[in-house]
């Protein structure tokens, strides 16, 4: 389904996480290869520079959430019995993301799925593309419970009657849709997606500092300690 293969990219005072091609599926490798580009990212931090990060892709799929095939699928990877603790490291990710002292913008440049769409809600301000791309939280059909943490970071983000129509319907909201319902910030045609959220990112970097840290772990209080707890319900 092809993992996620971060590069990081410095455009002025922004870095720009691309997470690469394909669907960008969550497994270990891809927790693993995140929280790589994440130590740079944050070793870019605590040498002092003041600067804000993207979170994009290419392709049809920022990503395409949990790699069902390495979870479930008939040559599944996963021993049964190792798949709460990659829920948890990938939620443990997410608020990495989510606590990060400086600005955050999520490119959405395609579908974003399950937990491809709890992870765009890790970033402070999300740009989605106009002519292309969902957002779904899909579990409803996939017949899979939220993780406390899923849940917790869904609730943290987004509206009351948004949340209940994502999580029981599985809607699949379109960027204009998105952007109405409280999801998304705007809306842009794929050609200039990118280079508009690393706009925005630059303008927002000199809000960087220890004290934006501060106050997102305050205002987001609840949903990091239930993220960084990693409990994960039964599969059933």
């Amino acid at each position: 389904m092809g993992q996620v293969e971060p590069k990081l990219e410095r455009i002025g005072d922004v870095v720009l996480l691309d997470m690469g091609a394909g669907e960008k599926r969550f497994n270990p490798a891809s927790i693993a290869a995140m929280n790589a580009a994440l130590d740079e990212v944050e070793s870019m931090i605590a040498a002092g520079d003041q600067i804000a990060m993207v979170t994009t892709g290419s392709d049809k799929f920022f990503t395409n959430g949990i790699d069902l095939d390495w979870m479930f699928g008939p040559d599944a990877q996963a021993a049964p019995e190792t798949i709460p603790d990659f829920i948890a490291s990938m939620m443990g990710m997410w608020a990495r993301v989510l606590a990060l002292p400086i600005p955050t913008v999520a490119a959405v440049n395609g579908h974003a799925f399950a937990g491809g769409a709890m992870f765009v809600l890790a970033h402070d301000h999300v740009l989605m593309r106009s002519d292309r791309g969902f957002w779904c939280v899909n579990e409803v059909l996939l017949k899979l419970p939220l993780a406390p943490g899923m849940q917790a970071i869904l609730e943290a983000k987004l509206p009351k009657q948004t949340l209940r129509k994502a999580i029981l319907t599985a809607h699949r909201f379109d960027a204009a849709s998105a952007v109405a319902a409280g999801i998304a910030d705007e809306a842009h045609d794929g050609a200039v997606l990118r280079d508009r959220a690393v706009e925005l990112a630059q303008a927002l970097a000199p809000t960087a500092h220890p004290i934006l840290g501060r106050l997102k772990e305050d205002l987001y209080v609840d949903a990091l300690a239930t993220l960084r707890a990693g409990d994960v319900p039964a599969l059933t």
